[in-house]
């Protein structure tokens, strides 16, 4: 049973991911991926809340959201391709510094979450 919450999650994040890019990167005209960031970003804050809140939430809750919904929403495969790619063109600056956003965001993200999760299961 517990595949289906999983597999429910993940439907709803891989579409909720393409749209949040799509929003996202096209309101920005550059070639730094704001729109993944975005998504990575967000994944690991509610992945954080979720983590923390564990003890307070039904394991359906937890898998439907945590391993379907932000296993879907973030994405690795696209983070390192968009890196690799930003470096083939030149961009090496924009590389750079969507690495560390990413690494130093992700972290600081899955915390805030973590917190904010902590502090409202009590």
């Amino acid at each position: 049973m517990t595949f289906i919450w999983v597999a429910l999650g993940a439907s709803v994040g891989a579409p909720l991911r393409f749209l949040v890019d799509r929003v996202i990167q096209t309101r920005h005209d550059t070639v730094f991926p704001w729109g993944t960031l975005t998504a990575n970003l967000t994944g690991c804050l509610v992945l954080g809340f979720l983590v923390a809140a564990a003890t307070q939430l039904p394991p359906a809750v937890e898998a439907t959201l945590g391993t379907g919904l932000c296993g879907a929403l973030t994405t690795y495969s696209t983070f390192s391709y968009e890196t690799l790619r930003l470096i083939e063109d030149g961009a090496r600056f924009y590389a750079v510094a969507y690495l560390a956003a990413s690494i130093a965001g992700g972290f600081g993200a899955v915390g805030l979450g973590w917190t904010l999760g902590a502090w409202l299961a009590g």
